[in-house]
């Protein structure tokens, strides 16, 4: 039979995790959105979550950006290095400041941790030249499209220097062209700054694309399904890593185990099967 390893205490896990859960649940009145979540996302990993809706998904990711509490168990985040923030968050929606330009709206987070002028001018000069974005430093959102709108939000997430970054579907309103060109843009940061990751999507293409680990939730409430290792070399393109046989197969496996929770979603729903 085969030996059982033991998970580690979340003291064991601190040292060695930038973010540990124990047993963590969640419950929305009588309903449990999410049950009893042990994970350990070691730093500068990559980590991306996928499942079907209604599984718990942004509920875990505002766990960790402290916007919500679990209802049982235990959540630690290591410290951030000194002049760091805790973590910062790219939204599934327009989170940009309408009556602000391109530039204070990528500099609002270091302006709020009175960051001196000339650091501004270094960091945020920085990002939006890494998003393509300084050309239009001196627009308001609305003269932007929704790609252009989404990579002034990277960039503000990227320069106030978070020790870890959540990510809520931020390119699901995308069309497939603009969405390609922010996951290379987004890498391309990435590989930078190695930042942890948490980054939530609906999409297998995109999990296996930026991802280092995948884990596939059941349908609610939440539970691991399973974690999987993306073994793609980095740095990647996105483009001919699509085009190779171990992308394809690894979107098959992940698929498989996730359209298993798609349908018992599915059959839960009014008129569905049962």
């Amino acid at each position: 039979m085969q030996a059982i390893t033991p998970v580690p205490s979340l003291e064991q896990s601190v040292a060695a995790a930038k973010i540990c859960l124990r047993d963590v649940s969640k419950r929305h009145g009588e309903q449990l959105a999410l049950d009893k979540i042990t994970l350990d996302i070691p730093a500068s990993t990559f980590f991306v979550v996928v499942g079907p809706s209604g599984c718990g998904k942004t509920t875990l990711l505002r766990m960790l950006a402290g916007l919500d509490a679990p209802s049982d168990g235990e959540i630690h985040i290591g410290e951030p290095q000194p002049g760091q923030s805790q973590s910062a968050m790219v939204f599934q929606g327009d989170s940009l400041f309408p009556w602000m330009t391109v530039w204070d709206n990528a500099a609002y987070g270091l302006t709020m941790r009175n960051v001196p002028s000339a650091r501004i001018a270094e960091v945020v000069g920085h990002f939006l030249n890494k998003t393509g974005m300084y050309g239009a430093r001196a627009l308001y959102p609305h003269q932007l499209s929704g790609g252009m709108r989404q990579r002034v939000s990277i960039a503000r997430a990227f320069a106030t220097d978070p020790d870890i970054l959540l990510m809520d579907e931020p390119f699901s309103a995308l069309d497939e062209q603009n969405k390609t060109l922010l996951h290379e843009e987004l890498l391309r940061i990435w590989e930078e700054t190695r930042k942890t990751v948490m980054f939530i999507t609906h999409s297998v293409d995109e999990a296996v694309t930026l991802g280092d680990r995948i884990m596939v939730m059941t349908a609610g409430p939440g539970r691991i399904k399973t974690i999987v290792p993306v073994t793609l070399p980095r740095p990647r393109n996105v483009v001919e890593l699509r085009h190779t046989p171990a992308y394809g197969e690894l979107v098959y496996d992940i698929w498989a185990q996730l359209r298993e929770e798609v349908d018992r979603a599915r059959s839960r729903e009014p008129g569905g099967k049962a």
